[in-house]
């Protein structure tokens, strides 16, 4: 069987959505795929220029599109409010928190948070409750998390989260993730009015593996991850197929998450085990 493919996303016309990180990689299949079937699709991205980019491939990849930019530095909270008031206006359907940064040597956001949970959990959590009220004047609002399988290795550091103690760039990501995976359960729990859903690619070849080994001037690892991308990975087409089904999909569950059949790791969407500790009682509420 093969399967959910993006040939089975339902028709989307007169939906608004907004996907962070949009410029490349899951971000940008995800965006293609939703503006294909009709949706109304915000770019967010921090860079102008691969945002106007990302905007003529869709369009040039789908005739008709419609696609706009918008800029979104998510380390940096007065770029978030500043977006979510420019953005955050009419009624949202689907909100997709796609944008994330992976093992980086540790640098701090633009208000002084460590930059991996500053940007990929902080960011959104802001972004998403700026959106709150656009959301809510949409008749089936959605949220889709992205989280990874790095979050089974994930703790959440309530005494360190910032890693100002100690600092392991590969912890930090995971703990990040693990945050990506409590917040969209918990954001189920506390907002009725909307579903919220994590989704992880698996393995999928993007610019996110190797962007941490050139920010260390890390040549070989560099390589390496390119190799493993080359010989191991899926496409980031393939890698935005558990987005888009959380994003669309009829039976989405709220609270569940959706990813890679095959161990999770490749194939077709479906929904996944995640770790036991994401539902621990009052770790959400504690986030």
């Amino acid at each position: 069987m093969g399967g959910w493919t993006a040939g089975d996303i339902p028709d989307l016309d007169g939906r608004r959505a907004i996907v962070t990180g949009a410029n490349s990689g899951i971000g940008y299949h995800t965006a293609l795929r939703l503006a294909r079937r009709g949706a109304s699709v915000v770019l967010a991205c921090r860079s102008a220029e691969r945002g106007r980019a990302a905007a003529d491939r869709i369009k040039a990849a789908a005739p008709g599109a419609d696609v706009v930019l918008g800029l979104l530095d998510l380390a940096d909270l007065s770029s978030v409010r500043t977006f979510a008031a420019r953005h955050g206006t009419a009624p949202l359907d689907l909100l997709v928190n796609n944008a994330g940064v992976m093992a980086l040597p540790r640098r701090s956001t633009a208000d002084g948070f460590e930059m991996q949970f500053g940007t990929n959990h902080l960011g959104h959590f802001a972004l998403t409750g700026l959106l709150l009220d656009a959301l809510r004047a949409a008749p089936a609002p959605r949220v889709v998390t992205l989280t990874s399988g790095f979050a089974w290795s994930g703790r959440l550091r309530f005494d360190d989260l910032q890693g100002e103690r100690r600092y392991r760039k590969w912890a930090a990501y995971g703990q990040s993730k693990l945050a990506n995976l409590v917040f969209a359960k918990e954001l189920d729990r506390r907002v009725p009015e909307l579903t919220s859903v994590a989704a992880h690619p698996g393995y999928a070849a993007t610019n996110l593996q190797q962007t941490g080994p050139k920010l260390q001037g890390s040549t070989l690892m560099e390589r390496v991850f390119g190799l493993g991308n080359a010989l191991m990975a899926q496409s980031a087409a393939a890698g935005a197929l558990p987005s888009l089904y959380a994003a669309t999909a009829p039976d989405v569950q709220g609270g569940a998450c959706y990813g890679p059949r095959l161990l999770q790791y490749r194939g077709a969407p479906a929904k996944v085990i995640t770790p036991p500790l994401a539902d621990r009682p009052g770790l959400g509420e504690r986030l």
